[in-house]
């Protein structure tokens, strides 16, 4: 397990962020298997009241899982509390975005914050030359500089949550199970008789560990739970809605609207008029995406004439063609897909990659209807 840097690993000393989960615990085996001196730094993210029950990177229990790990493989292991920056970069604008209309993706502004920005500011009190992790993308050495790729396993890959890391976080970053299945990761951890390697993987967001993010967006922003008008695309109001924290454009249940006609799907949400607007799917279709808080790893940034990219506007979407182009505005940008795309979502990313490389994303603030 190779990190890339010019001197024997005897001699480089990297800091792994240690979850308590499997990947993260495999890592740091791993790498103090290939000789490294290894340490594991752990951050305690919830405040108590969101600390009962949670799993996943954010939990008290997790972090004794991390403890033992750490003890098992014999180095050092250091907690630090980031829960202050943890609810006023993560949960906070979680909530937020929600009454906003639009919908979160909380991991983006984790790794952004808290991981990279916050941990990596601890590397030299630390005297360590890397923070890895154990996300499922690759580094690359490249001839401009170190390189961001998607992870070797499509069905594991976490580079679209990894667009808003900047060039230099990403000089003082690795993620050496990029070349690995999470089969392959777990099979070593079991080799390695870590005390996690049968631990399940969380699927929920970590600071939701009940799955009922709505309940948490009604404590922190009431307006967003509010319930108002449900409306047609056609201008037709066909009933009231439970409050916009429920949906997300492209949702189909939960709408409750019945009778004859083309199944009803969400367009759009209103905040201002605490409207939902509905239609049918030939009205999700979006050829033109409007982008902001623009973060580049290419090299030079794109072509005024536009970058010729894949996308992804999903963390499961499958990549699509589509040409990006630089508005005037700095860290804006508008992006058309070669086919019109539906459910593009306000609040999610839009990630630009060029075959496996990550040339850079940004935020969805807006789209426009196909042939509008």
């Amino acid at each position: 397990m190779d990190l890339g840097f010019d001197k024997p690993p005897g001699r480089v000393r990297p800091v792994v962020a240690m979850s308590g989960g499997v990947d993260s615990s495999a890592t740091a085996a791993l790498l103090k298997q290939a000789g490294y001196g290894v340490a594991g730094v752990t951050m305690r993210l919830l405040p108590p009241n969101l600390e009962a029950g949670a799993r996943a990177c954010c939990g008290g229990a997790e972090a004794e899982d991390a403890r033992r790990v750490a003890e098992h493989l014999g180095i050092p292991h250091h907690v630090v509390d980031c829960r202050g920056a943890f609810y006023e970069d993560v949960i906070r604008p979680f909530a937020d975005t929600y009454a906003r209309g639009e919908t979160p993706i909380p991991c983006v502004d984790c790794n952004r914050t808290v991981k990279f920005r916050d941990l990596l500011g601890l590397l030299d009190t630390l005297d360590a030359d890397a923070l890895v992790t154990g996300h499922y993308a690759r580094w690359h050495a490249g001839p401009g500089g170190p390189e961001l790729h998607r992870g070797a396993d499509s069905t594991r890959d976490q580079s679209y949550f990894l667009f808003a890391t900047t060039r230099d976080q990403l000089a003082r970053l690795r993620f050496p199970l990029g070349d690995l299945d999470k089969a392959t990761t777990r099979a070593r951890a079991a080799e390695l008789a870590l005390p996690v390697a049968d631990k399940p993987a969380s699927q929920d967001i970590c600071f939701v560990p009940d799955g009922d993010y709505a309940a948490l967006v009604a404590r922190l922003r009431p307006d967003a739970a509010t319930p108002g008008p449900m409306v047609h695309v056609d201008g037709r109001v066909l009933g009231e809605h439970r409050g916009l924290v429920h949906y997300t454009v492209g949702q189909r249940r939960g709408l409750n609207v019945g009778g004859p006609g083309p199944r009803l799907y969400v367009v759009r949400l209103d905040p201002a008029s605490n409207t939902l607007v509905v239609g049918p799917w030939e009205a999700l279709l979006t050829d033109r995406i409007g982008l902001h808080g623009l973060n580049w790893l290419g090299e030079s940034p794109p072509d005024s004439a536009g970058e010729r990219v894949t996308i992804k506007l999903r963390s499961a979407h499958t990549p699509v063609p589509a040409t990006l182009y630089p508005a005037a505005a700095p860290g804006r940008a508008t992006v058309s897909p070669d086919d019109p795309q539906p459910a593009v979502a306000p609040g999610q990313a839009c990630v630009a990659y060029r075959e496996t490389r990550v040339l850079g994303g940004g935020w969805i603030h807006k789209s426009e209807t196909a042939n509008r």
